[in-house]
């Protein structure tokens, strides 16, 4: 059974799994699904046709599944889904999908979601990720697994940034950041690898190694992207821990930070 306050308001036609615990003056609209063992604290707001999974803690005065922030909305019906074991912090807002792009907002598994953040219609979230106070994401943005963002960072529409990469406290990106890189500055420049991270995720010291000089061919060599590109598409079949960076490199976007 779940635990819900006797001043929240639960819609009919919400689904609340076992175990979830809603709190005071919460409202949870009829289009919701919240999965078993999630906390939704005093105060916050759950609408729209959203799915929430299993396990999450959402604090107080967090906004989840509101209809999107573009002037192209018409009302169409779009969504929210996000996966289990999450934390989204006071005021985070994540807003719907478009039906100009896949009509959904995706966020993964065991995200740490600090206050204040911003996640706009149609982004897609990995997992494992961190999102600093105040970071703030526009809409269309994929975000792959283990980034940290710092505080009061920001990323510019339809950008990708790669797993294991770090965006500086500040930073605004205005293109993509490739897996592994550290970016930093406004506009955001790339600042090496993301050494630390790696390290702390149980990369060898190979690994990296391999990275670094990855970055080294993308960044110093004096190689023209596409030269750059086909060395470490060259490289990444005897390295596997290139892989990633080879495919983020051959998949189109707004261009890397440069």
């Amino acid at each position: 059974m779940a635990s819900v306050h006797p001043t929240a308001i639960i819609a009919a036609g919400a689904q609340l799994g076992s175990g979830v615990e809603v709190g005071a003056y919460s409202v949870i609209g009829a289009g919701v699904t919240i999965g078993d063992g999630t906390v939704i604290a005093s105060h916050a707001v759950v609408t729209g046709s959203t799915v929430i999974g299993r396990n999450n803690r959402v604090f107080p005065f967090s906004s989840i599944g509101d209809i999107p922030q573009d002037r192209k909305y018409g009302g169409e019906p779009t969504r929210t889904v996000i996966g289990d074991d999450n934390v989204i912090r006071e005021y985070v807002t994540i807003h719907a999908g478009t039906a100009q792009d896949r009509g959904e907002t995706t966020i993964g598994q065991r995200n740490l979601i600090l206050a204040y953040c911003h996640i706009a219609h149609d982004c897609v979230i990995g997992d494992d990720t961190t999102f600093s106070n105040n970071a703030q994401l526009a809409g269309h943005v994929v975000v792959d697994d283990f980034v940290v963002f710092g505080a009061i960072s920001g990323v510019h529409q339809f950008c990708r940034v790669g797993a294991h990469a770090f965006i500086a406290a500040g930073s605004i990106v205005l293109q993509d950041v490739p897996p592994y890189v550290t970016a930093a500055g406004y506009p955001a420049k790339p600042h090496g690898i993301n050494s630390e991270g790696l390290r702390r995720r149980g990369f060898t010291a190979g690994d990296i190694g391999a990275i670094k000089r990855a970055y080294k061919t993308l960044y110093r060599a004096g190689l023209t992207l596409d030269e750059a590109r086909a060395q470490i598409a060259a490289d990444a079949r005897g390295v596997s821990v290139l892989g990633p960076l080879a495919a983020f490199l051959e998949s189109p976007g707004r261009g890397i930070v440069r």
